[in-house]
């Protein structure tokens, strides 16, 4: 059961002092009583000067210990008025978030106590707020005093179980924009906030966060990079639960903006992230089959210099690229995929992405684009004729390479390309 009065004045008593404790406890407990005494005589006007007191000559007063009084006095307004709390929530919470900017440490620790009272008996009438209090606790976990970070995650965890048991009240199209704004942030503390909030929201049955992947999926990656393990641990959960929903249910998956934030971070140095991207594209391209090949150009671009890689600790990068490699294989040669050519794939800017790699230092990847070049020939001969000549040159340069495996698979295509030219004539 939650505590009478705000949870962390025990915590704050020895700082306080007992008497300043004791004094400031009676208070609250003389006002939240009065309080209660209005409503129950429906006495609105009332309750509502009391608020504008508070609010108006106390909270926004230059003296620190009044306006630290305000927090206290509208705490204990919103106890008294307990369940008809929303109907003043709007008088309650405006000075109170105020306050979460006060220069002043104390006023700012104040402040997350009394907000927490307030929301405790609130409960969803808060949620039109949450704009708003996750801007503010967004700001106070990274708070320079501990205490103030203590009370932020306090309140932050009550807000956390009130959006989950009103989410079918709770404005996630309002929210997103705020979430995408957020999730570039630097500091340690900021990115697990965000992180929590996203994992939070994607466990709610009644929310689809994968309608908004596209808006913080390239920050979940970039987070990957943190030097914090438990960032790094937060992150992978929150995007492994992302590709768990896709599985489920792919319907509401952004093809075109994933895949290409996808290939972005497949480009990337660092391994963690380079491997989870590839990693799912290597999930789409199983998932999706044939909706991927207008991307192929690109998925080339991240997975074949992926595989020379002989390291250990590059291993699972590179069975993942193998794997796209493979599948991207099958997938052209479909009948499906030969009757509707124009629709699904783009052969020039394959082969442009193929010409390039022709000259890669690895031989597992030039062996890979030269049967690349082979396979599109034999599905698509006519189509691939015009690329014929430009591929000359490259090819006669793979005949000098040092590997015999690389000479042999060269040979083949320009066999192939020789028969495909003799079929049309």
């Amino acid at each position: 059961m939650d505590p009478p009065y705000a949870p962390l004045s025990e915590s704050c008593a020895k700082a306080l002092g007992d008497k300043v404790y004791e004094k400031r406890k009676l208070a609250s407990q003389e006002i939240e009583k009065m309080v209660t005494e209005f409503n129950n005589k429906n006495n609105s006007v009332q309750i509502r000067k009391l608020i504008d007191v508070l609010s108006t000559d106390y909270a926004t007063s230059r003296d620190v210990n009044r306006r630290k009084g305000a927090l206290i006095g509208l705490a204990a307004t919103g106890l008294g008025l307990g369940k008809d709390s929303d109907k003043y929530v709007n008088e309650l919470v405006t000075p109170i978030l105020t306050c979460l900017n006060d220069p002043d440490l104390r006023v700012r620790y104040f402040a997350c106590e009394s907000l927490y009272n307030v929301v405790k008996v609130a409960r969803s009438a808060i949620i039109p707020f949450f704009p708003e209090l996750f801007a503010a606790l967004s700001r106070l976990v990274t708070d320079s005093d501990q205490t103030v970070k203590d009370g932020s995650e306090l309140l932050d965890r009550l807000l956390k179980d009130i959006v989950t048991e009103s989410s079918q009240t709770f404005n996630l199209e309002a929210f997103i924009p705020l979430l995408r704004e957020h999730i570039y942030v630097k500091d340690a503390f900021a990115r697990q906030y965000v992180i929590s909030w996203i994992s939070i929201l994607n466990a709610v049955p009644d929310i689809n966060m994968v309608n908004y992947l596209t808006e913080i999926l390239d920050g979940l990656f970039v987070m990957l990079e943190d030097n914090t393990p438990e960032i790094q641990r937060m992150c992978e959960n929150a995007i492994s639960q992302f590709l768990k929903s896709i599985r489920n249910d792919s319907s509401s998956v952004r093809m075109e903006d994933t895949i290409n934030t996808l290939i972005t971070h497949a480009q990337s140095p660092n391994e963690l992230i380079k491997s989870t991207a590839i990693n799912w594209i290597r999930e789409f391209v199983q998932i999706f089959g044939t909706s991927v090949l207008p991307y192929a150009s690109g998925i080339f671009t991240a997975i074949l210099p992926c595989l020379e890689y002989n390291l250990e600790s590059k291993r699972s990068i590179k069975e993942s690229a193998v794997s796209v490699n493979n599948t991207m294989m099958l997938l052209v040669s479909t009948k499906e995929l030969k009757t509707q050519t124009g629709d699904k794939i783009d052969l020039s800017s394959i082969m442009d992405v193929l010409s390039q790699y022709l000259t890669h230092n690895s031989m597992h990847t030039k062996i890979a684009v030269l049967k690349w070049i082979h396979h599109l020939f034999t599905n698509f001969p006519n189509e691939m004729s015009q690329h014929a000549s430009n591929l000359n040159n490259n090819l006669l340069s793979t005949l000098a390479d040092n590997s015999d495996e690389v000479v042999l698979q060269s040979l083949s295509v320009l066999a192939e390309i020789v028969n495909s030219q003799d079929n049309r004539e």
